[in-house]
């Protein structure tokens, strides 16, 4: 079927909500896809918006509120980078692991795509580059991408360290990291990186959604308003380029969780619990830094 008479065909089976490769599969035919399926995913989908994409940490998050203001003091936002620097390092394990367990080519060279580019290799794009020159592309692909030792995105934020008179050994390992932001990175490793494809998979989608949510621009507007105020230059590089990035993900998270609906015998109540368990972790990360402000601002 063509492409311009997808909508009126969504329209005549109810399926509006669908993404566009959803539609094309289903009016093509393809194994496992059918509109009484369509008709329960989309069920099932407003099961998720209420019971998982509700989370207060996608809602409501108190410490990205509080940090967009800008009123952060030097010990605060070194506190911050500390503890987000060994979360990225260790998002580095979670994402090895989910690249191991993949259960087809596909998945595997999706993880790896995100990995590969995460220690430094940049996205070579299909047409022209978009993003920051310094940070390369936000789309594309690593297939011919160039790796850079200074394109790994722990550096990135070493250069914001730097600024901060932090050395190499005082960010980034695991020793540095607070309670909550270590069990963050153990429920990554559990859920994100583990062994069941159904499990890591509800775990993506929750982290993407987190992700997609517009904490990376609350973070750099903050960072803005204390550099404003402070003079202190520092380089936001590493927030910016997520943040685009993550602009770009969101459709695509929705195309892989009507695929995964489609093509597996999917446990809905399975997905639910461990989407909200992963977004449990992430709620613990983000609540242990806001009890740390406070404490910070309370001796200092």
């Amino acid at each position: 079927m063509q492409n311009k008479l997808l909508p009126g065909f969504a329209q005549k089976y109810h399926l509006e909500f669908l993404t566009m490769p959803s539609l094309i599969a289903l009016s093509e035919g393809q194994k496992g896809y059918s509109v009484n399926k369509a008709k329960h995913f989309l069920k099932f989908q407003r099961r998720i918006n209420k019971e998982l994409l509700s989370h207060r940490i996608i809602t409501d998050n108190p410490y990205t509120a509080w940090f967009e203001l800008g009123d952060q003091s030097l010990i605060q936002i070194k506190a911050f980078i500390i503890q987000f620097s060994v979360f990225s390092n260790q998002f580095l394990i979670a994402q090895l692991n989910k690249m191991i367990h993949a259960d087809t080519l596909e998945s595997m060279r999706a993880s790896k795509e995100i990995l590969a580019n995460e220690i430094g290799v940049r996205f070579k794009p299909a047409l022209q580059t978009s993003g920051d020159d310094n940070l390369g592309s936000t789309d594309g692909s690593i297939e011919g991408g160039i790796f850079h030792f200074g394109a790994g995105h722990f550096e990135w934020l070493y250069n914001i360290a730097l600024k901060l008179d932090l050395s190499f050994a005082e960010i980034g390992q695991p020793k540095h990291g607070t309670a909550s932001t270590l069990f963050f990175c153990d429920e990554l490793i559990r859920l994100y990186g583990g062994n069941d494809y159904q499990v890591s998979q509800a775990a993506s989608y929750a982290v993407e959604n987190w992700a997609a949510a517009g904490f990376w621009g609350q973070l750099i507007k903050g960072f803005k308003r204390f550099n404003e105020k402070n003079g202190a230059g520092l380089p936001l590089g590493f927030f910016i380029w997520h943040d685009q990035l993550e602009s770009q993900h969101a459709a695509h998270t929705q195309e892989e969780l009507e695929e995964l609906y489609f093509t597996l015998d999917l446990d809905e109540d399975g997905f639910i619990r461990y989407g909200n368990e992963m977004l449990d972790g992430v709620a613990a990360f983000w609540d242990g830094l806001n009890e740390q402000r406070r404490e910070l601002a309370a001796i200092h």
